[in-house]
């Protein structure tokens, strides 16, 4: 279980100015700053500019560092491809006409509004790279009610991260249940053993449904044993201190920072 804790929780302590702001502050800039992002209108170049500028400022005030990051952030480029029609949809000046049973140009208007998504996907991503690496996740969901997250929302993202190394464990339980009952080869060489593909595959999918019925009941017994503590979705902790004058005074630079460049991208762009 602790292995699993290790690879799975993106937390990455450090004693960087982005690791000891307060969570309530984090929280807060990273959603002005992917609510900003998105209501920059395509092809709002200097405003990327701009937002990719301060990405990479608390990329590197976190010292997680660029390469960390932006790995992670590629995570964004495969769901930014559900894009790619707006580049034969959207009417503009033809760069390509493509001749097949229909007719499809490519627009440079298209073009640039996909680059936009794909701009705007992959820093939101980045900066949530930043923010789950620099806080625990207890305090990101203290965050979350800070802000008046809805309670029910709130108590649906921490169940689901919690049970993600529920799954885990039960995972882990399964594979080591199987090498001890798998033979190996008496001579030390490392050879294929087991049957064919099918039986392989047979024997892989009735790992997975195991493993789906274990993580089930198991998620039962952990549900009963929160009732019988008093559970009634609300994680109750000590209350967090105020925010201190330099908190808010970075909250406040940041949030009067981010609705500049929001106005500015709607009214010179949109």
């Amino acid at each position: 279980m602790h292995l699993y804790n290790q690879s799975l929780d993106p937390y990455r302590p450090r004693a960087s100015v982005v690791h000891t702001l307060d969570p309530r502050v984090k929280f807060g800039l990273t959603l002005a700053f992917i609510v900003t992002t998105a209501l920059t209108p395509p092809g709002a170049w200097p405003i990327y500019i701009v937002l990719g500028a301060l990405a990479l400022a608390a990329i590197l005030f976190s010292e997680l560092g660029v390469g960390y990051v932006f790995s992670r952030a590629l995570l964004a480029l495969p769901f930014a491809l559900a894009a790619l029609p707006t580049l034969f949809t959207t009417a503009g000046t033809p760069l390509l006409t493509l001749t097949t049973p229909f007719s499809i140009q490519l627009t440079l208007e298209g073009t640039a509004r996909f680059a936009s998504i794909v701009v705007k996907a992959w820093l939101s991503v980045q900066m949530a790279v930043v923010l789950v690496s620099s806080t625990p996740f207890p305090d990101l969901l203290l965050a979350m009610r800070a802000l008046r997250i809805p309670r029910l929302l709130t108590a649906i993202v921490g169940l689901m991260w919690r049970y993600l190394f529920v799954l885990a464990d039960e995972a882990l339980r399964l594979l080591r249940a199987r090498e001890s009952r798998s033979a190996a080869p008496r001579d030390g060489q490392e050879r294929r053993v087991g049957g064919s593909l099918i039986w392989r595959a047979r024997v892989t999918g009735g790992m997975v449904g195991n493993l789906f019925l274990r993580a089930f009941d198991r998620a039962d017994r952990i549900y009963a044993a929160m009732l019988a503590r008093g559970y009634d979705g609300e994680v109750r902790t000590l209350s967090r201190p105020p925010l201190r004058a330099g908190q808010w005074a970075v909250l406040g630079a940041g949030l009067t920072m981010l609705t500049f460049l929001a106005l500015a991208g709607l009214l010179l762009w949109g």
